[in-house]
């Protein structure tokens, strides 16, 4: 039988800074009832300045690592799962695995927005199993606070910043990460999308994090999501 990939550690990181519903009352028109009923969110973390998603990832590597009792110089391998990295490249994944200390280390960031921190599991998983890999650093961090559209209540209510991280380490235990199951709705992409920054359209100072009809898009975004939720479950017992 082949090796199981466990998570033997785990980490976080929240910034101090609070932002309850009550203080978007204050900037955009919206209200704690209006979030909490669509939501159930009370309140959210922001980003200090100075702090970034590579400090973050930073923050919630170390736990993890130190909750896993596994030393940087001994990590295979360092994912980072972000849609707001510090920068295009280098990659934030390696900002990270340089500050580890994890010199034997790869590398690389995956985007994939909501899904980045399972689509992360799912690869170092796969990487463990295959037998190519002993380890590896999961992280999934945003600093999304800085592209809200404070015009836009559906969104700016929504997103905020943090960090968490796993270990994902190979063992010869019966259980382990069982299996992954991912999935995508690519013709959809429109409904929530950073408009700038890409090959498309050059960064700007207004970049920002929109969608088209904001309310309605909203709605189909979580009713889209809602119905792939339901049916997930399933796939992994067939």
């Amino acid at each position: 039988m082949g090796q199981n990939a466990v998570i033997t550690g785990w980490g976080y990181y929240a910034p101090s800074r609070v932002v309850t519903n009550f203080d978007l009352e204050k900037i955009v028109d919206t209200s704690d009832e209006w979030i909490t009923s669509r939501t159930g969110i009370k309140e959210r973390r922001y980003a200090a300045e100075g702090e970034t998603t590579s400090t973050m990832s930073l923050r919630a590597g170390r736990m993890a690592l130190e909750k896993a009792r596994l030393r940087p110089q001994d990590l295979d391998l360092v994912i980072v799962a972000t849609c707001s990295p510090d920068y295009i490249f280098p990659a934030t994944a390696c900002m990270v695995q340089d500050a580890l200390g994890a010199d034997r280390a790869g590398a690389f960031d995956i985007e994939a927005a909501c899904t980045g921190f399972v689509s992360g599991i799912a690869i170092a998983r796969g990487l463990v199993v295959s037998g190519t890999h002993q380890n590896a650093l999961v992280i999934g961090a945003e600093t999304l606070s800085r592209f809200l559209n404070w015009k836009d209540r559906s969104t700016c209510v929504l997103f905020a910043d943090g960090a968490g991280a796993v270990v994902i380490e190979a063992s010869n235990a019966s259980v382990g990460i069982e299996s992954a199951v991912l999935h995508s709705e690519g013709s959809k992409g429109e409904l929530l999308m950073v408009a700038a920054g890409g090959a498309r359209a050059n960064p700007s100072s207004s970049t920002s994090l929109w969608h088209d009809e904001a309310l309605a898009a909203g709605t189909v975004v979580y009713y889209t999501r809602l119905a792939s939720l339901t049916a997930m479950p399933i796939e992994p017992c067939r």
